[in-house]
């Protein structure tokens, strides 16, 4: 069904009036406020939930002092846009009536430049349902508005308009609407998919993951056991990852939106509702802490302090420069030691001093990127980010000598007595070495080109030269270890 009104079942003294929240917004501004005011400050995000005890209302005004949602960049459905459009184009008056508070609501309106009135909750009325009816039916009198919802607390709100719209209703809402015996028009402007979802996981980053066999296999213990228990730590970390980097999106929602490429997740976009993220992010972590108990206490405690690490890194340390990128590596590295754990097989101090040089440097190598892409765009700063686009030059020195040491801590273990005792030809290894060398030129100059994926892992598994610098580096290991 067309999602534009015919002009001749426009009234011009009927007004038109939509709902915020799942109509008008891929979204809802109750939990955008509240993450975003988390991002700003988590204390204050619990602090504002206090005020819940004197209603929905106050909870809603209370977000809305303690948050920044930036109204220009949220996900707004563009069909009803041009649906709302079309009936100010026929005649017909509109107006913003959303259980959102006024302040929240006000602001959406003046960037839209869509509507005559703009009604919202006041911090003691929550204007929804029933309480929604009553005001519309008061304010513009008994069947002489259209009103456009998306939820059952709308079907009361329905019932005393001249007008139903439903926009994305199930089968069974629609029913319903049609039942109360007025006009209705059904706008379909999205299908159910999975899909976001599954992206929100981002199955692509379980590849980091793969680091907790990296003690096993440099150990030499391949064995079922070793190899169980490394498959194991590996789910678990995939699994509590994947809750990390949904509360990592939920509160990084405005930095998102304002990246070229990040505005296309799954939750920045709207096409996953921020409302089932954070039962997501604790489903995942539930499962992964099932997981961690399995395996042994000891890794418990390491996945903990994993969780903790980067639950730090979401609200706090990645507003600070270079503190960032420390904790960044230390999260890599913490998924070596994780392997170590789950695999019973001790960790060398080389294996821990060339992995925290490699991934500071591979780090730095991912705020480099998102710098390229801030001075592409003419902006002087990075959102959400403690960097300057001025900051480039230094960021990128501190990738390429951080990436440069851990090729010297590899040389230096090559000369080391642990090698003879794993490794029948040591002397094929220096291969690496220069392989290595090669690699951490080629990435950072990549990434100062502008040709950097985001994530400089996932790059380096698309990216062709990188493959075959890992195949080569591979073959010399085995070379190494042939007698």
């Amino acid at each position: 069904m067309s999602n534009a009104p015919t002009t001749g079942t426009v009234k011009a003294d009927m007004v038109l009036a939509v709902d915020l929240d799942g109509t008008l917004l891929k979204s809802d501004m109750l939990y955008e406020s509240f993450w975003s005011a988390a991002s700003k400050d988590w204390r204050s995000a619990l602090a504002a939930v206090k005020a819940l005890s004197k209603g929905k209302a106050a909870l809603k005004r209370a977000l809305a002092g303690a948050s920044d949602v930036v109204v220009e960049t949220l996900p707004y459905d563009d069909e009803v846009i041009e649906h709302i459009r079309a009936w100010r184009t026929a005649g017909g008056k509109t107006a913003l009536v959303t259980a959102s508070d006024q302040g929240l609501a006000n602001r959406v309106a003046a960037h839209l430049g869509l509507f005559d009135d703009v009604h919202g909750s006041d911090g003691t009325n929550n204007l929804k349902g029933n309480t929604k009816a009553a005001f519309l039916t008061d304010h513009y009198g008994a069947k002489a508005y259209a009103y456009m919802g998306d939820h059952e607390a709308d079907l009361s709100v329905w019932a005393g308009a001249g007008r139903a719209v439903t926009v994305n209703a199930s089968a069974e809402l629609r029913a319903k609407a049609e039942a109360l015996g007025v006009e209705v028009e059904h706008l379909g402007t999205a299908e159910t998919d999975y899909k976001p979802y599954l992206k929100a996981l981002r199955p692509h980053q379980w590849l980091k993951n793969i680091l907790v066999f990296l003690p096993m296999l440099l150990g030499h213990q391949l064995n079922f056991a070793a190899l169980f228990t490394s498959f194991l730590a590996f789910c678990a970390f995939s699994l509590v990852a994947s809750s990390v980097y949904v509360l990592n999106d939920l509160l990084d929602l405005a930095a998102d939106r304002a990246h070229p490429r990040k505005c296309k997740r799954p939750f920045a976009s709207g096409t996953l509702p921020i409302a089932h993220g954070t039962g997501l992010a604790a489903g995942l972590f539930g499962a992964g802490f099932v997981l961690s108990v399995l395996i042994s206490p000891l890794f418990l405690f390491v996945m903990l302090c994993y969780y903790a690490m980067t639950t730090g890194y979401s609200l706090y340390f990645k507003r600070r420069m270079v503190i960032d990128i420390c904790v960044l590596a230390g999260l890599y590295t913490m998924r070596i030691i994780a392997g170590g754990v789950a695999s019973s097989v001790p960790l060398s101090v080389w294996l821990l001093a060339f992995s925290v040089f490699l991934f500071f440097s591979l780090a730095a190598v991912k705020r480099q990127a998102e710098l390229v892409d801030m001075a592409k765009a003419g902006k002087l700063s990075t959102s959400g980010r403690g960097y300057h686009v001025d900051d480039l030059s230094i960021i990128s020195q501190m990738a390429l000598a951080s990436g440069y040491v851990s090729v010297l801590v590899l040389a230096l273990y090559m000369t080391s007595p642990q090698v003879s005792l794993l490794y029948s030809n040591p002397s094929v290894l220096w291969g690496i070495c220069l392989v290595l060398l090669f690699w951490v030129s080629w990435i950072v100059m990549t990434t100062h080109r502008g040709e950097m994926h985001d994530d400089p892992i996932v790059f380096a598994v698309k990216d062709r030269i990188s493959r075959i610098c890992g195949l080569l580096a591979v073959g010399f290991a085995m070379g190494g270890a042939l007698s």
